[in-house]
Formats: C-alpha cells, sequence, structure tokens
C-alpha cells in the first residue's frame, strides 16, 4: 500500500513542527502539504527546515483547496475558525481534528462534513489521556454523588481557551459516567462569596503558566476519602504520535465522526 499523503494545517506552530518531524518517523504516512495562515511570515519557508528537519522542499502555503486535492487526508491543530473552514473542503478525505474551542455552530459544521469525510475529533490524542477519559467514565459511574467531581487543568501562558479541550472530555466522560448533562452540571470560575458547592456539579479549575504541556486532574472527593486520577503530558509528541495512529485508522473506515475512544476500542470501558 502506498504511502498515506497527509496535509499538516498549522505547519509552522509548535504542533505542527512536531507532526512534521513525527511522520518522519512513521512508516506508512508522507507530509504531502504545509499549511499556514495567509498572514503567517513563515509562508514559503521549508517546512522540514522549520521542524528542525532537512529541507522537504515542500513550503509553507496558505492553499488549502490546492493542498487538499493532492492528499489523502489533513492533520488539524489550529484554531476553531480554521478548523470549520478546512471541514468543508475535506469529502472524501481523512480530517483529524485536534483543534479545541469550537462553538456550538462550528460542532455542527463539523459533524455535517463528517456525512462525507472520515473525520476523528479528539480535545486530546495523547493515549494516555484518552485511557484517563475511558477511566473517569468507569469511575463516575461507580461512585454515587456523595464523591463530588473536580476537574483541574493546568497549561502553558500561551493557551487561548479554557477550560482546555481535554478537560471538557473528561467532563463530559464524568457526566456520562453519572448519566447526567454536562451543560446542566457543570460549575466553572468560582470567585468570591458562591455558596455551597451543589451536590452532583462537575466542577472545573483552569490554571496557566510557564511551558506546561499539559496536566489533568479527576478528583472524586467524598466523605473521607478522595480518588485522584492524574496525567501529566511531558513533550506534544504525545499527541502527535496519538493523531498519526488516528489517521491509520482512519484510512479504512467510511465517513462518519469518530473520537479517539473509537481508534482505541475504549468504547465499552
Amino acid at each position: 500500500m502506498s504511502d498515506m499523503r497527509l496535509v499538516i494545517a498549522g505547519a509552522g506552530g509548535r504542533m505542527g513542527r512536531t507532526l512534521i518531524r513525527a511522520i518522519a518517523e512513521t512508516k506508512g504516512l508522507a507530509v504531502a502539504g504545509a499549511l499556514e495562515d495567509a498572514r503567517s511570515p513563515l509562508l514559503r519557508q521549508d517546512s522540514g527546515t522549520l521542524a528542525g528537519l532537512p529541507a522537504n522542499g515542500i513550503a509553507l502555503t496558505d492553499d488549502a483547496k490546492a493542498l487538499l486535492a493532492n492528499a489523502d487526508g489533513i492533520v488539524d491543530f489550529t484554531v476553531p475558525k480554521a478548523s470549520t473552514a478546512l471541514a468543508a473542503l475535506t469529502a472524501g478525505k481523512v480530517h483529524i481534528v485536534g483543534t479545541t474551542g469550537h462553538s456550538a455552530d462550528e460542532e455542527e459544521k463539523i459533524r455535517d462534513s463528517a456525512k462525507s469525510a472520515v473525520v476523528v475529533k479528539s480535545g486530546n490524542f495523547s493515549m494516555g489521556v484518552n485511557l484517563l477519559a475511558a477511566l473517569t467514565r468507569r469511575v463516575a459511574r461507580t461512585l454515587d454523588d456523595d464523591f463530588d467531581i473536580e476537574i483541574v487543568e493546568m497549561h502553558h501562558n500561551k493557551k487561548i481557551d479554557a477550560p482546555s479541550g481535554t478537560a471538557l472530555m473528561l467532563g463530559r466522560s464524568a457526566a456520562a459516567g453519572r448519566g447526567v448533562d454536562l451543560a446542566q452540571h457543570s460549575a466553572r470560575g468560582r470567585d468570591g462569596e458562591t455558596g455551597a458547592r451543589n451536590r452532583g456539579d462537575i466542577g472545573f479549575a483552569s490554571l496557566r503558566g510557564g511551558t506546561v504541556v499539559g496536566e489533568h486532574s479527576v478528583i472524586f472527593a467524598g466523605p473521607t476519602e478522595r480518588v485522584e486520577l492524574v496525567h501529566r503530558a511531558e513533550d506534544r509528541m504525545i499527541f502527535a504520535r496519538g493523531a498519526l495512529k488516528a489517521v491509520l485508522w482512519a484510512r479504512d473506515q467510511k465517513p462518519g465522526l469518530y473520537s479517539m475512544a473509537d481508534v482505541l476500542g475504549l468504547g465499552d470501558m
């Protein structure tokens, strides 16, 4: 089977450069294009060189349509507006969506694109984090709401959305375990005299600072005991490797909207 040809969206960013390095280490995959915003000063620079590799002859461009015409799929860790625009161009392709912070309308447009594309969307592509989400669902199902659930996350000081997509993914897992709607049981941004904690709420706290790649804790605080599930990311390469695992899995799937739980077979946990 020939190599799967991929476009890397946001190729000049930290995650884009990491993905290009990861593809160079992954059998069966090849970089077909490097996409960047039209305003980027990195346009026309070699994507291999930017990633710290030998030049690969693939320069950064803002022409997504042309790149996708000659590719099998796209890996997209960008921003919601860009990610949603790309979804309109992915018919017949694989679209790996690691972008977080989409609005309800943007989420709907991505779901609609999955009628003709194989879309794998996740708040986090780390295999460890996806196992954490499955464990969170299982523990939430086992422990009743005598155990309060709090999700604490920390990221670097350049991250623009909060709570993180991963924290929200963990919150959805906890809500699924409890059989409740997260939107109706979500507590965020406590400040001042808030009153007692509402029974059954799922709380979120977001910390930002330094160069932290990502840390997430799910705390189940019960009467006189506490259970904590923790994941710490030490290198963005874990997200890149997970995304490429999703790419290779998606190649054999029918159009539809999938998650990393589908890729890893964690749906029944």
